[in-house]
């Protein structure tokens, strides 16, 4: 499969990978998370790691852990949770340590912004599912995009508003709702987006408890993606999980979509040390 690499900015860089592990740089603070995408040897050994890093996120789960302090001037508490901003371009994020191990953005996420950028045209109506802080909300809003960002977390959406008021914008459409239902209701409703983004997680566990598997959710997915494209309109899915093929991909997107143009690329950043990682599966329609 090809890839599809994203590309540092001024404040981010993946400084080096491996041993299931990735260095990372934001702004001018500097972390160590896991990632099991990075199961080869780094180039940096682990002692130059924790000279570089301030803080380094240590696994408790498979999804949760806690944040360890790597150096004095850069403390951790339960009541001591460092934040601080980064900018792409026009748009400003706020970061924070989660005991998720995230920090507020996907920076792998950095060439689908660009893709957005080139496409979307002013007024045109922008739907970004599974939308976390809303990095493709801000990227689409600054275009003039009029932006409908669903995410099913309050907390979550609370986040990307604060960020969209960093970046001095308005205007986004704020919709707390899970991202299947709520494009189930747009198709009912006879909406059309000229641009649609989704970040659906590869598992998860509902609000009612019912399970969600992305192989088998996937197919819905793209239908009703299908339904709510206009007929000049992009599409970008972003999927994560090893049982759902390329091939199956390949073939859901093409029955559904048979007269767009489909790519289907490995989503990959290179470290500064000239490591790739990699980040899942990207599709494109357009």
């Amino acid at each position: 499969m090809k890839r599809t690499y994203s590309q540092h900015w001024k404040d981010y860089e993946l400084i080096d990978a491996g041993n299931n592990k990735k260095l990372e740089r934001w702004g001018k603070i500097i972390t160590i998370r896991p990632d099991r995408n990075a199961y080869f040897t780094p180039i940096l050994s682990e002692k130059e790691w924790k000279q570089k890093a301030q803080c380094e996120f240590v696994e408790a789960t498979n999804n949760t852990g806690t944040w360890v302090s790597l150096k004095k001037d850069f403390p951790i508490s339960e009541t001591e949770i460092p934040n601080w901003q980064i900018a792409y371009k026009e748009c400003v994020f706020n970061l924070k340590l989660t005991k998720f191990k995230h920090l507020g953005i996907f920076p792998e996420q950095q060439t689908n912004w660009e893709f957005i950028k080139n496409r979307i045209q002013k007024d045109g109506k922008f739907l970004n599912l599974f939308a976390y802080t809303g990095g493709a909300s801000l990227v689409a809003n600054t275009k003039g995009a009029d932006v409908y960002h669903c995410d099913s977390v309050k907390q979550i959406i609370s986040w990307a508003k604060l960020n969209m008021e960093s970046s001095h914008q308005n205007g986004i459409h704020w919709v707390l709702d899970d991202a299947l239902k709520f494009a189930s209701k747009e198709v009912k409703r006879g909406k059309k987006y000229d641009g649609i983004i989704m970040d659906p997680p590869a598992f998860g566990i509902g609000a009612k408890k019912e399970r969600w598997k992305i192989e088998t959710k996937f197919p819905e997915l793209v239908q009703l993606a299908s339904k709510l494209i206009s007929d000049k309109g992009f599409l970008i899915i972003n999927t994560y999980s090893p049982k759902l093929k390329e091939e199956v991909i390949k073939n859901t997107v093409q029955k559904y979509f048979p007269k767009k143009n489909i790519e289907i690329n490995k989503l990959s950043l290179k470290t500064t040390t000239g490591k790739i990682l990699e980040y899942g599966e990207l599709t494109r329609v357009y």
